[in-house]
């Protein structure tokens, strides 16, 4: 009996131990109703700032939930607390320098957080919903870097939202679209993204927001979100704006496949894994799925043309004029991916240049020369990064922004980041893929950067240096942060990035050949962009495959 008292004194005491740790150490708690019952969150009382962590959006999606769209989360009775980041969906480290607060990992992670600097009256803010990046296959809501509180102080609530990644999210089967009312599968991470933002438009305004002026933003894989939520007929009128750093659903980097490929796709994958049917996989444990997608060595699957979320390729929608029609800020990194993803170990030389060009362009590399400079190993490795970044990811951005350009009568605004990292503040230490760093002993000193490389925007354009530890940062850094998070926190709050105290940005025009577009750098400014006839030479090239 005393044995059986001590236990249970020991679990309410741990329990407030964590009660205690999970409130800020400059708040006390707050509580607001939402559509399902009341939640408590801390009140910042040094920012000013109500946070509230872990909310749930949707029912766990397990059990035959798993590989279904999200369900309506049920009413619950008393008050949830919701002060710590919920658990990240199911990945495998994929990119080791992510730095997640969240707790755990499971399949149970449809959970959202919101930042918000509303008082007891407080109406009608602004509201960013932002989308983190990892390929589809990684990261969650709770990274620093994705923090809300900077961007709440400038007067927006702030809402970031996890959604199904990789086997869990994307995985497409036949027997999936004969079970569903639409015919169609895959997409589930999608579909978590639109589910985040129908609650936004039903609870925003507990929080002081208003649902009829929604930004969504993202970056990378998030980016790509971003622009099949503005695609998607199923998103219409939930949206006001949108951002997009790095990346749009447009071939040749992450670009939706059709129904018949996805399904194809999907079934193989089970058939070689030995997984059996979908209600055997339903049955299954979340190890025995993890393991066997994490043993089949695949890099997630691919976004669907499903005829539900997607009708048709995004060039399609954009084209017949069928997307959100709300002003676009997008751009890219001057130097969004090493030079050697294109030379793929050969040397910056001009002779190793010329025949990977030859290699990768069978039939075009003459003009592909032409459009590259290569005289000097310093103009190869340069040439040779933009050739990646360009196939990589910055061809699917320019494209996103030439089609809303074209066929919107929306302002449309572009940049390019161009600003080059500061050191790292320890030795031992290298930058990764996703915007953090990784440990690598011995490590030989890293080379002069060509550009800023992807992800590195992130903190900045957030206004969340200090919460990115790594970097060393210094009054440059904080100058250019000051002026993108402006920017963005203009454009969130009027569909035009421009105001007080920043440069002044033009909206694109249809049909100029020298578009502008904002280059943020120590020295911010709008210029004419030089490089047109290279995105018109990837349009041609990917053309085809983009319908």
């Amino acid at each position: 009996m005393k044995l059986q008292k001590l236990k249970i004194t020991a679990f309410i005491l741990t329990a407030f131990a964590s009660a205690l740790m999970a409130q800020n150490k400059n708040g006390f708690p707050v509580q607001v109703s939402i559509e399902n019952g009341t939640i408590e969150g801390n009140y910042d009382t040094k920012t000013g700032v109500q946070k509230y962590f872990g909310i749930p959006f949707a029912q766990p999606p397990v059990g035959e939930l798993r590989w279904k769209a999200p369900q309506p989360v049920k009413n619950w009775d008393g008050v949830k607390i919701t002060k710590e980041f919920g658990p990240r969906p199911v990945q495998r480290l994929v990119f080791g320098d992510m730095n997640s607060r969240s707790n755990g990992v499971s399949e149970d992670c449809l959970y959202l957080n919101v930042w918000t600097p509303a008082k007891r009256e407080t109406k009608g803010l602004p509201v960013l919903v932002y989308f983190y990046g990892g390929g589809n296959v990684a990261g969650d809501a709770s990274e620093p870097r994705y923090d809300g509180e900077a961007m709440a102080q400038q007067g927006i609530v702030v809402v970031t939202t996890n959604y199904r990644l990789n086997l869990f999210g994307n995985l497409a089967h036949p027997d999936l679209s004969k079970e569903s009312p639409q015919k169609a599968s895959g997409n589930y991470g999608s579909l978590d993204q639109l589910a985040a933002l129908k609650w936004v438009q039903k609870n925003i305004e507990s929080f002081g927001g208003d649902p009829s002026k929604v930004t969504i933003a993202g970056e990378s894989a998030g980016s790509i979100g971003v622009s099949t939520q503005m695609a998607s007929p199923l998103t219409k009128g939930l949206i006001a704006g949108a951002i997009g750093e790095s990346g749009a659903a447009i071939p040749p980097t992450m670009a939706p496949v059709t129904l018949a490929e996805a399904e194809k796709n999907g079934q193989e994958f089970v058939e070689k894994a030995g997984l059996g049917s979908i209600a055997e996989m339903r049955k299954m444990s979340t190890a025995e799925l993890y393991e066997a997608y994490t043993g089949s060595g695949r890099f997630g699957f691919p976004l669907v043309i499903d005829g539900h979320f997607l009708p048709k390729s995004l060039t399609e929608i954009f084209e017949s004029q069928e997307q959100s029609m709300v002003p676009l800020l997008a751009g890219w990194n001057s130097a969004e991916i090493p030079g050697m993803a294109y030379m793929q170990g050969q040397p910056y030389t001009t002779e190793a240049f010329i025949a990977k060009t030859k290699q990768i362009y069978p039939n075009d590399f003459e003009e592909v020369l032409k459009l590259h400079p290569h005289s000097t190993p310093e103009e190869v490795e340069y040439s040779a990064t933009m050739l990646a970044a360009d196939r990589f990811i910055s061809y699917s951005t320019w494209k996103w922004l030439d089609l809303h350009k074209n066929n919107s009568n929306q302002p449309v605004y572009r940049y390019l980041y161009s600003k080059l990292r500061p050191p790292l503040k320890e030795a031992g230490f290298v930058p990764g893929l996703a915007g953090g760093t990784v440990r690598a002993e011995n490590a030989p000193p890293a080379p002069k950067a060509v550009g800023a490389p992807h992800a590195c925007e992130i903190e900045y354009a957030m206004g969340n240096l200090d919460l990115v530890k790594e970097y060393a940062w210094g009054p440059d850094d904080y100058k250019v942060s000051k002026t993108m998070f402006n920017f963005f926190a203009n454009f969130i709050k009027n569909g035009n990035p421009n105001g007080e105290g920043v440069p002044q940005w033009n909206a694109m025009q249809k049909g100029d050949n020298t578009p502008e577009y904002m280059n943020i750098d120590v020295e911010s400014k709008s210029e004419e962009s030089q490089v047109e006839a290279r995105y018109h030479f990837h349009d041609r090239a990917y053309g085809n495959a983009s319908k």
